[in-house]
């Protein structure tokens, strides 16, 4: 039986994941580059759900190489069942948290607000942009 690329055990999984793993990181860290982050909602949800898909996302990658370095994975419908609705949560919350802070970002900016120097404005585009990657990496 043929495998799917991207499929869970494949090399191309453990590339996404890793993708994943490490585009989320970044998106968190640009976020917190900064203290004031707290001070918005759509912020403080961004720096929640990347805290989830790392740890998630390092999980599954650790899956994958096992998988793919010794050659066998077992098949277990409950596990994949569980690693499927995982990933679509996470899907969905990491989407909704990049878009968010997108919006957020891109009023800020064009408001004028003073809690936004552009300096400041342009961590969190490259964190929305980083979370928006980290999305689009989900096998």
């Amino acid at each position: 039986m043929e495998q799917v690329p991207g499929a869970m055990g494949t090399s191309a999984a453990l590339a996404l994941r890793l993708g994943q793993a490490i585009f989320s990181s970044a998106s968190m860290l640009f976020m917190s580059f900064h203290v004031q982050f707290y001070s918005y909602t759509a912020f403080c949800y961004l720096v929640t759900v990347m805290g989830l898909v790392i740890p998630w996302s390092m999980a599954l990658a650790l899956v994958d190489a096992y998988a793919v370095f010794l050659k066998s994975l077992p098949r277990r419908p409950k596990v994949m069942m569980i690693v499927i609705v995982g990933d679509w949560a996470l899907s969905f919350l990491s989407l909704s948290a990049a878009c968010s802070t997108a919006s957020v970002t891109e009023l800020l900016m064009h408001v004028n607000q003073p809690n936004c120097p552009a300096k400041l404005c342009s961590r969190y585009q490259m964190s929305a942009a980083t979370a928006f990657l980290a999305w689009s990496s989900v096998p």
